[in-house]
């Protein structure tokens, strides 16, 4: 019992660490300020990902696809800016665990933002 706790309780604050790099992502580039919607798309995204990821030889590449899409989907703008939101989230991910998990002991990670 005392692992499934702690398996939700890294679930919840790594999906928290991703929907916070969508969050300063989406804030940079298309004025959102909106945190809850934001781990949602986290969520949403790393559905995503996991639906297609799969795929033999293409399957990164897909899941990439797939992941800017919902972020198209749940952020105004085009492509470009979905793209670029990913990016900043992206950046921003790997600097916040870096802040993160200089503590001895935490090794979290941000679900919802691939390769992170």
């Amino acid at each position: 019992m005392v692992s499934v706790i702690g398996s939700l309780v890294a679930f919840v604050v790594a999906l928290l660490v991703g929907g916070l790099a969508i969050y300063l992502g989406a804030s940079v580039v298309v004025g959102s300020e909106d945190y809850s919607h934001a781990v949602w798309t986290a969520l949403f995204g790393a559905i995503a990902w996991a639906l297609t990821a799969w795929i033999p030889l293409l399957g990164p590449f897909v899941a990439l696809v797939a992941w800017i899409w919902v972020i198209n989907w749940r952020y105004p703008g085009g492509w470009i800016d979905a793209a670029i939101v990913g990016g900043v989230a992206w950046v921003a991910a790997v600097v916040i665990l870096l802040l993160v998990n200089v503590v001895p002991g935490v090794s979290i990670g941000a679900f919802g933002v691939p390769g992170v």
